[in-house]
């Protein structure tokens, strides 16, 4: 998995950032992870996004929110590049054998749940079934606004964590 890191790190800046981009839909967190490089190791490239994640504005998590397709959905908010598109999939697919019951409540619930907070709900999807994501939506729509924000920022981290080691494996 190094090699992958050894590539990241011996990328011009720019492009760098485009990599980390493919991660985590947030410009500033991008821009700050290309200018960490080069990384010792993963261990280390995972902590500093982390706290770089951490240190941003809550704009720039609405940011990155905005990047993801809806649960169930298949196209992002905004244009993304192919293997994004596969990595979402991926993290998806255990929504695309959903009843169709299921399907019209979370699409329901992402209604509602966008209406609320005014941005889309973000969880790690990866591993989890249909159900299990519904459940999980049906159970954080109570949370207040602040609760809901960490909560989402919280699960955009997992995501970010996820992409970064596929992005190290290719």
């Amino acid at each position: 998995m190094e090699s992958g890191l050894q590539h990241l790190n011996a990328l011009p800046a720019i492009e760098a950032e485009a990599e980390f981009a493919k991660c985590c839909g947030s410009t500033n967190w991008a821009r700050r992870m290309a200018a960490e490089c080069p990384f010792a190791n993963s261990d280390e490239l995972i902590t500093i996004a982390d706290r770089i994640w951490w240190s941003l504005a809550p704009a720039d998590w609405l940011e990155a929110f905005a990047s993801h397709p809806k649960i169930g959905e298949n196209n992002a908010a905004r244009a993304t590049a192919a293997e994004v598109q596969r990595w979402a999939a991926q993290e998806q697919s255990g929504a695309h054998d959903a009843a169709q019951e299921t399907v019209n409540s979370l699409a329901e619930l992402n209604r509602e749940y966008e209406k609320k907070f005014g941005y889309i709900y973000i969880v790690c999807a990866t591993g989890k079934s249909s159900e299990e994501m519904l459940a999980i939506l049906r159970e954080r729509l109570p949370n207040d606004a602040e609760t809901e924000l960490r909560t989402a920022a919280r699960e955009q981290s997992r995501i970010t964590k996820l992409r970064l080691w596929k992005l190290l494996d290719q």
